[in-house]
Order: structure tokens, then sequence, then C-alpha cells
């Protein structure tokens, strides 16, 4: 598991970036790479009204689909993970449709559910709940079997041992699949966003490509970075909370 990153390495990290777009903008000198202060200012005119529009309808397909993703990935990892026969039925399913790069899927999700919210989120719980499930699985199966013996022994039931045993065990894997996924889920998302929708911070920012207005293009590319690293932020705060044994 990662160290702790501090608010100071996160801002140093920012004002990197900042000061890399503000040398190339004034080295180019081109429309097409705005400076910082151009994009900010944009982004605060357009952030109340519209863009925090967009940004709450992207937030909100990533939210539910991770969380469909989870309450049905995590159980099936524990599952497999804990009973070899489980594993062995549901084993070949896995190994044939996890490799299928989820965009592929894309006409087929939207033949069958069509444009709309569900084929976008849909995909995003494609991305994450295989990851989810192969990292649970692997986690919970690599438990020594003589970890189980002393609940056994007093007689604990199943639901005991996977909330005293298998859900730490298995914590720091699950949250850093998440991570893993996280970052595809979102990038699907941008594109899966251009079909069909009105909403949703893909939509802003290819709209604003296509009338060639590149600050309110790259105001866009802003929030989705500061969306990604929000959602980093969380999970690296989540680890530190609940695997804080694993740091020992």
């Amino acid at each position: 598991m990662m160290g702790k990153i501090s608010l100071q390495m996160f801002a140093f990290g920012i004002f990197l970036c900042l000061v890399l777009w503000a040398v190339t903008a004034q080295i180019l000198q081109m429309p097409v790479i705005p400076s910082p202060e151009q994009v900010l200012l944009r982004l605060m005119q357009k952030f109340p009204d519209t863009i925090a529009v967009h940004a709450g309808y992207s937030l909100l397909r990533i939210v539910l689909g991770l969380v469909v993703a989870v309450a049905v990935g995590y159980p099936v990892g524990v599952l497999m993970g804990y009973f070899p026969r489980v594993n062995r039925l549901l084993a070949p399913i896995l190994y044939l449709t996890y490799p299928v790069p989820k965009i592929a899927l894309l006409p087929v999700v939207m033949l069958l559910f069509g444009v709309g919210e569900t084929s976008k989120m849909l995909l995003v719980f494609l991305i994450i709940v295989f990851q989810v499930v192969v990292a649970v699985r692997d986690a919970v199966a690599a438990i020594p079997p003589e970890t189980y013996a002393p609940l056994r022994v007093l007689g604990a039931t199943f639901a005991q041992i996977v909330r005293h045993i298998i859900v730490p065990a298995s914590l720091p894997k699950f949250i850093t699949a998440v991570r893993v996924a996280m970052a595809t889920a979102i990038s699907v998302l941008f594109f899966t966003e251009t079909f069909g929708t009105q909403y949703g911070i893909g939509y802003y920012i290819m709209d604003a490509w296509l009338r060639v207005n590149y600050l309110d293009m790259y105001a866009g590319i802003v929030v989705l970075s500061a969306m990604g690293l929000v959602l980093f932020i969380l999970l690296d705060w989540a680890e530190r909370r609940l695997c804080a044994w694993s740091r020992t």
C-alpha cells in the first residue's frame, strides 16, 4: 500500500502541472493551448450554471456503477475464494469474459439498453466488477486455511468468518482493484457520454471541441481531472482508515 500522501504533495503536483502548462502556452502562443489563467477564469464563469451540472451527471454515473459493481463483485469474489467448487464453476466464465475490452461491448450494450443512462452505468459496472471479483477471490484464496481454525472451533458462522477474517484480509487488494479500475471507468465514461446525451462532462468537452471553443474545452478537462483526483483521494483515505493494520 502506498504511504500517506500529504496535502502539500498534492498542492506541489498541481502547482508543477500549472507551471508546465503556462510555460507551454507561452512558448507555443497558439489558440489551441490557452493559458491556465484564461481557462481558470472561464471555469469560474461557467462552473456554477453549466459545468457543475455536467460534472454532477458524470459523478452520479460513476458512483452508481461503482456501488452496483461492488455489491455484485465483492460477494462473488468471496464465494469463489472461499469455496473451491464455486471457483471451479465460475472461473471459466470469468476467464472468458474478463480479457474482453469493455469498450468493445459498447455497441452491444447500446443495442440492448439504448443510449440512455442504463448503458453508460452498465459499462462502468462491467469495467469495475471484473477487477473486484478477481482481486477479492485471489485475496481470499491466499488466506492460510489455519487462520479459520480458531473461529470454527468456537462455532462461528460463515457470516462471522467473513466479517472477522475475510473482509479485513481482502480489503487492501479490493481497494487497489477499485483504484485501478476507476481510471479506466472514467475514460470509458467520457467516450460513452458523447453518444445519446446532452449531459455529462464528456459531452461538454466534445461539444466545446466541435464549437472550436478551446477555453470551454480545457475548462471541462480541468474538471474531469479534478473529479478523478477527488475520487482517488477518497480511495486513499478509505484505505488508510480501513487498512491501517496493513502498514504495521
